[in-house]
């Protein structure tokens, strides 16, 4: 079984930044790709930026050439590096882990900007 444990979100004034970060550790444990989902209140959960262990990366529109997802294999660990934070990117912030087994979804970072 995986763990994640989340850091990095808070409070900013727009155009600002932040990162967030999610290391995963357990055993026995081959993940395929980790990522980044947010969720806002009455609305899905929705993508932001995942990476694959080769290091292939897909951003939703929204955020492309703003955040950028990086992964250090050997530690199991994910970052998202969030510059130039609009309003709407105010949300909960999960990281997702997907390996042999199935997905696994740290327990969320609330990640507030103001305008």
């Amino acid at each position: 079984q995986v763990q994640l444990v989340e850091s990095g979100g808070g409070l900013v004034q727009a155009g600002g930044s932040l990162r967030l970060s999610c290391a995963a550790s357990g055993s026995n444990f081959r993940i395929i790709y980790m990522g980044w989902f947010r969720q806002v209140p009455g609305k899905q959960r929705d993508l932001v930026a995942v990476i694959t262990t080769g290091g292939s990366t897909n951003y939703v529109d929204s955020v492309k050439g703003r955040f950028t997802i990086s992964r250090d294999n050997a530690k199991n660990t994910v970052h998202l590096q969030m510059n130039s934070l609009k309003p709407e990117d105010t949300a909960v912030y999960y990281c997702k882990v997907r390996d042999m087994r199935g997905d696994t979804w740290g327990q969320g970072t609330q990640v507030t900007v103001s305008s």
